[in-house]
């Protein structure tokens, strides 16, 4: 079960990232997938965007990607 488990999810993440590269379908945007692999179900969480976030709000801090190399070899 476990072995699957890993290859289910990353369909779905491949699935969600062909879609918004190509355009079609309505993506997950805003909202959460939940699945329960014990009970083979999926669920559907709506949320919203915080304003305040560093990377996604209005005024985002957190503007360029951090090279972990680097930041970490300090």
């Amino acid at each position: 079960m476990l072995g699957v488990l890993p290859g289910v999810v990353g369909s779905l993440q491949t699935n969600e990232a062909l879609k918004l590269a190509l355009g079609i379908g309505e993506p997950l945007i805003g909202r959460l997938l939940i699945f329960d692999a014990l009970a083979g179900e999926f669920d559907e969480m709506r949320i919203k965007r915080n304003p305040d976030c560093p990377v996604c709000g209005e005024h985002p801090t957190i503007t360029e990607y951090v090279d972990y190399v680097e930041f970490c070899a300090r």
